[in-house]
């Protein structure tokens, strides 16, 4: 039986995520923050800050097959209206979380010999939007963390992120409140449509499996087109 470590997995992509491996019978323990949530018998969640906690290792698999690391921010303003308070905080959130928990699980992950480990970014990285400054600040930094650790972690761990245009999640609810909200941001992607967190989540089961044993250090755009066509 394959272990895998959902970080966030509580709700949004994180959720389906679990939910799918879980229906592929691995072992899955997934973190969650305010969502609390029941084990199942295949999945164990256990409480966790990404900013300030560390997981307890002793409770974990000694091997682990991969590690998905969900959390995340939406924080859109003007560039003029940035505190230091606010990109540092989504930075501890996104980069620093992730660093801390790939620096625990790392033994374990060379331990299975064949890990894999799955980050999110975000279409506006690339893209350049307005307002999207801070997020693409944190999310920025996080793509290249993928392609260093897919070099440096190889041929054992493979290192991927996937890179969403604006998902259907409980983060994105501000932004999706109200029908007019959603046919908007419908209009804006070739596809004519919002993406469902199962959308994203069943890329991240492909990256994190291996079915994708020959993909590392590689961003995938799962947006509805929206990266490359116009």
């Amino acid at each position: 039986m394959r272990n895998y470590i959902v970080i966030g997995g509580s709700s949004g992509i994180g959720e389906q995520l679990v939910n799918l491996l879980e229906a592929e019978g691995s072992q899955v323990t997934a973190t969650y923050h305010t969502n609390i949530c029941k084990d199942r018998n295949q999945v164990r969640y256990i409480p966790f800050d990404a900013t300030t906690d560390t997981l307890d290792l002793d409770s974990l698999p000694s091997e682990i097959h991969g590690v998905a690391y969900c959390p995340g921010s939406i924080n859109l303003k003007p560039f003029h209206r940035f505190k230091e308070s606010d990109y540092v905080a989504d930075f501890k959130l996104q980069v620093t979380g992730a660093i801390k928990v790939i620096q625990q699980l790392l033994p374990r992950l060379k331990a299975s010999a064949e890990a894999s480990i799955v980050l999110f970014s975000t279409v506006a990285v690339q893209q350049g939007f307005s307002f999207h400054s801070q997020v693409a600040l944190s999310k920025g930094a996080i793509e290249g963390l993928t392609r260093a650790l897919a070099a440096e972690l190889a041929p054992i761990i493979r290192v991927n992120a996937i890179a969403p245009s604006l998902t259907d999640t409980k983060l994105a609810g501000r932004l999706l409140s109200s029908p007019e909200k959603k046919e908007h941001q419908s209009k804006m992607n070739p596809l004519k449509k919002v993406g469902e967190p199962l959308d994203v989540a069943k890329t991240a089961l492909f990256l994190l499996t291996p079915n994708s044993s020959w993909i590392t250090g590689q961003i995938l755009h799962v947006d509805g087109g929206v990266s490359s066509v116009k």
